[in-house]
């Protein structure tokens, strides 16, 4: 049966950390004779309908390091964009690909291409979730000195937002706790959160980014407006006052606590250039292993 990768909940605990592991290897060796080529004489399609620069550089990068070759569609450029039925758009795809990294706007698109595909499909962000950025903050946070990632205390201070909620559900699957500091009007998904829950997830939404703060061995963030929502960043500038992470709030997580953003970051927003810019800033390492991620998760998918 094929498999896809929508949500981090499409992989057990133990898949989960077994990608983990070999994205580890994959990092290991990069750039040496002995990196392996497993999808050789293959082709992945990465299908963009928002605008992308990491997740474009990364999977074609690390496609092209598989063996593979990268073939990369914007929809404005397709059928696609032009009202093609998305189930005839994954036909189509299944017969000339062996693997398909599509970014869109709401999740249902993505779950109707997986649907009708007959080849694997990836979620390469969606505005309900953005699991292959989990995967790298998974992996950045095991390369830390903090605890284990299934000890791990997380801090999410912002929008309840597609990266929240990815937040949620990987806390369900790994794991580790998760705190989540949102204003009122900006909380994650109450369905979101009751799913996670019922599979054991330990997680809890306060109002004040204190309260998620303190003790935390991870502290994330994220843009105060997202792609689509720049209409709207005067209002949430004002209800999200008070939830940058500054060196006030880092002082309230543990000493040896990291600082994860899966960017672009607005300097002086939600984060402080003294954060971003810090010494427990790991957000270039966690940009780098959105390669090592998706290097092994596609190996795992497709091979």
């Amino acid at each position: 049966m094929t498999r896809h990768f929508l949500t981090i909940s499409d992989l057990s605990r133990e898949e989960l950390f077994a990608v983990l592991d070999r994205a580890e290897q994959l990092k290991a060796l990069r750039g040496t004779p002995g990196h392996p080529r497993p999808l050789e004489g293959k082709s992945i399609a990465v299908v963009f309908e928002k605008a992308s620069t990491r997740t474009r550089l990364s999977f074609e990068v690390g496609i092209h390091e598989l063996g593979a070759q990268p073939v990369t569609l914007n929809s404005r450029d397709t059928q696609l964009g032009r009202g093609e039925p998305i189930e005839d758009t994954a036909r189509m795809l299944s017969r000339y690909v062996h693997g398909v990294v599509y970014r869109t706007f709401g999740h249902d698109r993505l779950e109707a291409l997986a649907r009708f595909s007959t080849v694997p499909v990836v979620n390469g962000l969606s505005d309900e979730f953005h699991p292959v950025q989990l995967l790298a903050d998974m992996m950045t946070i095991r390369q830390g000195t903090g605890p284990a990632l299934d000890q791990a205390r997380v801090a999410w201070i912002g929008d309840g937002n597609n990266m929240a909620h990815s937040w949620i559900v990987s806390a369900s699957v790994a794991g580790f706790e998760l705190a989540l500091a949102c204003p009122p009007g900006y909380q994650p998904d109450e369905q979101v959160l009751a799913d996670a829950r019922k599979r054991g997830a330990h997680v809890r939404v306060v109002d004040r980014p204190e309260e998620a703060l303190e003790g935390a061995t991870v502290v994330s963030t994220d843009v105060w407006a997202s792609m689509g929502q720049e209409d709207e960043a005067g209002e949430r500038h004002g209800a999200f006052a008070g939830f940058i992470v500054d060196e006030a709030a880092m002082a309230r997580a543990a000493s040896d606590a990291i600082f994860l953003h899966c960017l672009p970051a607005h300097r002086g927003e939600e984060v402080s250039a003294a954060v971003i810019d810090g010494a427990q800033s790991r957000v270039w390492d966690e940009a780098e292993n959105r390669l090592h991620t998706q290097k092994a998760l596609l190996e795992w998918l497709v091979v």
